[in-house]
């Protein structure tokens, strides 16, 4: 690196830690406000308190759909401008989106539990949510096990993109399912019940809030690494400079 990169690096590393802090400081205040508001919310006469998941859940799945949408929306601009930037910035936002939709696996089956009895059930919306999870985990997997590939983070990037695919399927899949879903139909305007929409929409507001602190902080670990790769290729190339040469 450069002189002369070493005050634009300093600038972002600075945007980075205030966005950081800004968004960190932003989640508590929401979610103190959250758990006051789901204290109060009021007790559904026929889940009993299990229903309180609903302000938990459906966020986790709002904030997962979030990083696998900028999975693909960053891993399209790697492809468009070869920016390794880019590509951290994809591999942050799958890392976190796969946190939250572990979350949204985790909670799932506790409610079901309550309401329906059972775990588990092989219905079209929970077999697409595990896809989902699946694929992003794949995702993950194919990042780790190619460290470093120019070659990989490409077709990675177009992975990312074609897995965009699942997250419409999963969200409209009680609708696809045809009346056979055993979830319930889709929020919609007035859906939800007296006192629940606060708690609900406040949940939302703090998944996507904290996923966007984490996917900042994961972002920087992402680019450290990077300068880390880059500094040991070039001691590397420095310790043997007649060294043979590989495509990536």
């Amino acid at each position: 690196m450069s002189d002369a990169t070493l005050p634009s690096q300093t600038s972002l590393a600075g945007t980075s830690s205030l966005l950081q802090r800004t968004t960190g400081a932003l989640c508590l205040l929401l979610a103190a406000v959250w758990a006051i508001a789901v204290v109060q919310a009021p007790v559904d006469r026929v889940q009993g308190i299990v229903q309180k998941i609903l302000y938990v859940h459906p966020p986790c799945a709002f904030a997962a759909y979030l990083g696998f949408a900028m999975t693909a929306f960053y891993g399209a601009l790697y492809l468009w401008k070869g920016d390794e930037r880019h590509d951290q910035r994809a591999r942050a936002a799958a890392g976190v989106g796969v946190l939250f939709a572990t979350l949204l696996l985790l909670t799932g089956p506790l409610w079901a539990k309550g309401t329906w009895g059972k775990w588990w059930s092989w219905d079209l919306r929970l077999t697409l949510t595990l896809l989902l999870y699946l694929v992003y985990v794949s995702y993950l997997l194919l990042r780790s096990f190619t460290e470093g590939s120019e070659r990989a983070a490409r077709f990675a990037a177009v992975y990312g993109i074609a897995g965009l695919m699942v997250i419409p399927l999963n969200y409209f899949a009680i609708d696809l399912a045809g009346g056979r879903s055993i979830h319930p139909e889709n929020l919609e305007r007035g859906s939800l019940g007296a006192g629940m929409s606060l708690p609900f929409w406040l949940g939302v507001a703090v998944a996507i809030v904290a996923y966007v602190h984490l996917w900042l902080r994961r972002t920087e670990v992402e680019h450290l690494r990077g300068l880390l790769a880059a500094r040991e290729a070039t001691m590397a190339h420095r310790d043997d400079p007649g060294g043979a040469s590989w495509d990536s």
